[in-house]
């Protein structure tokens, strides 16, 4: 790249709204801004009330503007919930002149997006796992190889069309144009793996306020995408249920005390729980709430197992489990989620990027890193076809319609052909 470009990710979660600002250029992405504050707008990752979600971004985006002393017009966004859906689905073209060209393969993508889906739903994303080149299956990429049939293995993500629109619904109301909508967890994936644990087998688990995303990688593709109807939340109010506190504090307890493995806490071990409705506070054990805990985090990672056995995957994830989101912080998560799944598993922190990167080293910040760099890549894509300059992000000047250049290419032959002759 020979400028350098502004790219806003915009991560819209249950319980947080977080926007992070990122430069693009030759040398990489580096992190400008961030702005994270809570968000009361969304139930499950699905948005329920438009006014206070659209106040939430809002702050997010000033808080971001004002750190990264840049103006934000265009954003990446995230979206997810229990209404995300994925399947698997082939494509074949005939290839025209021996040579699989970049044409073939796009032809090859629209052709497997070809499937019957119901009115009130769109395909998010098509996600290649294999090329295959006559007989030749396992191409990553076949542009260039020489053959007279081209097919495809895809993933396709969709989603309910109202969900989406919803979501862009909320940041224009704040003045933003969002240039792409994108899956939470494919986001949160971009940030937080190698390309060796895609290539072995690697699943994703990002646990957030009001759902856990799962993602898996087999042989470098995406070959599942699913969603558990549980969370950060979930907790919260097994917690204030539990201990009869407000659900204020029993968040807080979950953040500072929280424990999914009981066996970690320490009998002597005490918190001070407030009361509710006059009554004072009490003091509880540690293990008391760790009790709590327990059984519903235990609940997700099964549920998380038995959907990798279902699919029939779970012997192909050789390099494990990564957990991304909030929730993923509390103390015990990675040691419960071995014991359940059986496999190694390891906290997910964003990475490739540089700048103020402190800020987002979190797993909590995965998915409004991964944004970013959906968009950095999206922009060098732009210009590797269109050439340097035609692809802009705000708040620089808007990408020119390839049919205008036509246009105007056309208008200035004619022009010399009336000047020549």
């Amino acid at each position: 790249m020979d400028t350098s470009e502004i790219v806003v990710g915009l991560d819209i979660g249950t319980t947080k709204v977080a926007a992070v600002v990122g430069e693009v250029d030759s040398d990489g992405t580096t992190i400008m801004g961030v702005g994270n504050v809570p968000c009361k707008g969304l139930r499950k990752g699905v948005v329920s009330n438009i006014d206070w979600t659209v106040k939430s971004i809002a702050e997010a985006v000033q808080a971001a503007q004002s750190m990264a002393g840049v103006e934000i017009r265009t954003v990446y966004a995230s979206v997810g919930g229990s209404h995300v859906r994925s399947q698997n689905s082939d494509g074949v073209v005939a290839v025209s002149g021996g040579e699989v060209t970049s044409a073939d393969v796009e032809r090859v993508l629209e052709g497997a997006r070809a499937v019957a889906m119901d009115s009130d739903r769109q395909i998010l994303h098509v996600l290649p796992r294999e090329y295959l080149v006559d007989n030749q299956d396992g191409i990553r990429d076949p542009v260039g190889m020489s053959g007279v049939r081209l097919g495809a293995k895809v993933n396709l993500t969709t989603a309910a069309t109202s969900c989406v629109q919803n979501v862009v619904r909320c940041a224009e109301r704040v003045g933003l144009t969002v240039a792409d909508v994108v899956l939470a967890p494919l986001a949160s994936a971009e940030a937080v793996l190698s390309e060796d644990e895609k290539e072995i087998g690697v699943v994703v688990i990002d646990i957030g306020g009001g759902t856990t995303d799962i993602l898996i990688y087999v042989d470098g593709g995406v070959a599942h995408t699913s969603v558990i109807p549980a969370g950060g939340n979930n907790v919260t109010n097994d917690i204030s249920m539990g201990l009869r506190t407000p659900m204020a504090e029993a968040e807080r307890l979950k953040r500072n005390h929280g424990c999914a493995l009981g066996r970690m806490v320490s009998d002597e071990e005490e918190v001070e729980v407030p009361g509710v409705g006059g009554h004072g506070p009490r003091k509880v054990a540690r293990r008391v709430l760790s009790d709590i805990i327990e059984p519903r985090i235990e609940e997700i990672f099964a549920f998380a197992r038995h959907r990798m056995e279902e699919i029939g995957l779970l012997e192909q994830i050789s390099a494990g489990a990564v957990l991304t989101g909030g929730a993923s912080l509390m103390e015990g998560m990675p040691e419960f989620a071995e014991e359940i799944l059986g496999m190694p598993v390891r906290l997910g922190f964003p990475v490739g990027v540089k700048g103020i990167s402190q800020l987002v080293q979190g797993p909590q910040y995965a998915t409004g890193v991964g944004l970013v760099r959906h968009g950095a890549a999206m922009l060098r894509a732009a210009q590797d076809r269109h050439g340097a300059g035609l692809a802009r992000v705000a708040p620089r000047a808007p990408e020119v319609e390839p049919a205008k250049v036509a246009d105007k290419a056309g208008n200035r032959f004619w022009n010399w052909l009336k000047v020549a002759f």
